[in-house]
């Protein structure tokens, strides 16, 4: 496995929540966005939901779709919103840790 894959697994939870932050959003809608920066597979996103949804940090609701059957949306919660802000500071940190090794030597 390549350790890009390792790097995506990790930040993805963050950038779910992110665009969830904005505004929500569907399923197949997150793969796309996601997609315009980092390339993920739809497979890789759902295991993600599940698991935000199962901790409380985002909600489902069904919303009817012009385009055919309703679509399950995704909205961060309060809990989601804290664990999004710790999620970019750590995030930060850690990737200016990164940066500081890089250049110690």
């Amino acid at each position: 496995m390549r350790a890009s894959s390792q790097f995506k697994k990790g930040a993805l939870e963050m950038c779910v929540l992110h665009f969830i932050q904005k505004e929500d959003r569907y399923g197949y809608e997150l793969t796309q966005r996601v997609n315009q920066f980092i390339p993920i597979t739809e497979g890789a996103l759902y295991p993600v939901l599940r698991r935000l949804v199962k901790e409380s940090y985002c909600i489902i609701y069904a919303k009817e779709s012009p385009d055919g059957p309703s679509r399950k949306y995704y909205q961060i919660t309060e809990k989601g919103q804290e664990y999004l802000a710790l999620l970019e500071h750590d995030w930060d940190e850690f990737v200016e840790q990164v940066n500081e090794l890089r250049r110690a030597d």
